[in-house]
């Protein structure tokens, strides 16, 4: 890749076997600083010989994590959570500086993912199986949950610390070994996670990373010592994931992309929804798989919510992530930033009403030659418009009119993706039905993001997921294990003989 501008020192390789990859990259690509566009650095991507490296490692620390303790395993757990609670700050700006979010907000991810890590610390009780005593005569009957193996994660640049957080930690917790693909855009907190699992006293070659782009992904897709895949990102690149995977017999849990609608009923407390709609719209860029990128108003609240989002919109500070007096940072790339920007021409051109333009909004400090959008609403959006249907994945809130909350139904329920959904209203047998009705995995009533807990499990439905599992909670310990069915039988002096008729249960 072609560098442009200044660039420092900074250069991240891989983490295979315990330690940092001491061999030659044959190529490498660069890391930005979305807040000024300089070049702040370079990344190793890996080829075919590098990942059968961090998968061979895996494999040989496999026989050894699987038969160490729960005891060993979750003192591990805990000493890591102690170690990411330590440097909390420092991963958080991390993430800030090369994917260009608020240190707040980073921050505020590395908290969610330590959710998942406490979860994990509780494996000895999540892994407890069943038993039945005298299923048959003298017959013991049981249920055991073991690990698969060598499993992989491959995760986006928006979330570089809190979704690889959704898979690790409880896969390691499980007894399998882990190879991370992280984003080649934001890969320096991976790495920094790296470090403090072999601080916390997790066996080299448990938890490998390799950098890189599609190279590195088919290496582990068709790796045959890889067990299974989890993937978050884009709905393309999840099929492609699943289909692969699937096909070369792993398991594979493909979260894809999102369109996440917000209902306001015309009870609703509109200065609330606002608030919701700014916060759940804008933060973070609008690159969140969660972000609320839809407004479904239901007539007449359009007009009068849609003014209190302009009051709240000319209030917001954009500027660097590590300005403390920033509410929204850049985009991470410019080239993702212009195809963000494109939505407001092609918006217009389409029949919608530019209500908030973003270009040209001013930032802290100067824009510089950073990759800035400011937050930006298109008006009476129908669903026909590329606006609608595409993921922007962008600081872009759509406007959706409507005149009844069935209308409101029909809008979501015809749209191919079903990440997350909010509906906004006073009256609770509105929102009972909206949760038992709408056809959208997770949901929130008053909460514009719900993003589970820990302990529930995250994902989607039609188009925003593929596979069985959902990720974290008692589905990524399922995901992560293998049930094995023992029946025993302890024989007396005594015994019956010889029989060879067909076993039954007496």
């Amino acid at each position: 890749m072609t560098q442009t501008g200044k660039t420092d020192s900074k250069h991240i390789t891989h983490w295979i076997g315990g330690k940092p990859f001491d061999g030659v990259a044959e190529r490498r690509g660069d890391i930005y600083e979305p807040a000024t566009g300089r070049v702040a650095g370079t990344v190793d991507f890996a080829s075919g010989s590098e990942v059968d490296a961090a998968v061979a490692a895996a494999k040989a620390a496999f026989p050894g994590w699987r038969d160490a303790s729960l005891t060993k395993r979750t003192r591990v757990l805990f000493r890591f959570r102690e170690l990411l609670t330590e440097h909390r700050d420092e991963i958080a700006r991390l993430i800030s500086a090369e994917h260009g979010k608020v240190v707040s907000d980073a921050a505020g991810e590395v908290a969610r993912g330590l959710e998942v890590v406490e979860f994990a610390c509780g494996i000895p009780h999540l892994l407890k199986g069943g038993f039945s005593e005298n299923v048959s005569t003298r017959v013991d009957a049981y249920s055991i949950l073991q690990p698969l193996g060598v499993v992989a994660g491959i995760t986006p640049f928006n979330f570089p610390a809190m979704v690889p957080m959704w898979m690790f930690p409880v896969a390691i917790a499980c007894g399998n070994t882990f190879v991370l693909k992280p984003s080649e855009k934001d890969p320096s907190a991976s790495v920094r996670i790296a470090e403090l699992w072999a601080e916390a006293g997790l066996p080299e070659g448990v938890f490998n990373v390799v950098h890189g782009d599609k190279t590195a992904v088919d290496g582990l897709l068709d790796h045959p010592d890889v067990r299974a895949v989890s993937f978050v990102g884009s709905t393309p690149i999840a099929r492609y994931i699943y289909e692969t995977a699937a096909g070369n017999g792993k398991r594979v849990q493909a979260l894809g992309g999102a369109k996440n609608h917000m209902v306001v009923l015309p009870d609703a407390d509109l200065d609330l929804a606002a608030d919701a709609a700014v916060s759940a719209g804008f933060g973070s860029a609008g690159e969140r798989c969660m972000a609320i990128s839809v407004v479904v108003a239901v007539e007449p609240v359009a007009d009068e919510l849609l003014a209190k989002v302009r009051e709240r919109v000319a209030k917001l500070s954009i500027g660097p992530g590590d300005d403390p007096e920033s509410d929204m940072g850049p985009l991470v790339t410019a080239q993702h930033r212009d195809k963000v920007a494109s939505y407001l021409d092609s918006g217009v051109a389409q029949g919608a009403t530019l209500a908030i333009d973003g270009r040209g909004t001013p930032v802290r400090g100067g824009a510089g030659e950073g990759f800035w959008l400011g937050p930006s609403v298109l008006d009476h959006v129908t669903p026909d418009m590329d606006a609608y249907k595409d993921e922007i994945f962008g600081p872009v809130l759509s406007v959706v009119r409507v005149g009844s909350y069935e209308e409101a139904m029909e809008v979501i329920s015809a749209n191919p993706y079903g990440n997350g959904t909010a509906i906004f209203t006073n009256d609770g047998g509105a929102a009972r039905r909206f949760q038992n009705e709408v056809e959208v995995g997770m949901v929130g009533i008053n909460v514009p993001i719900p993003v589970p807990m820990a302990y529930y499990s995250f994902g989607g439905w039609k188009d925003s997921l593929f596979g069985d599992s959902h990720a974290h909670g008692m589905e990524g310990v399922h995901f992560y294990t293998r049930t094995k069915a023992v029946t025993a039988r302890w024989l007396d002096p005594s015994h019956g003989g010889v029989n060879l008729g067909f076993p039954t249960n007496g």
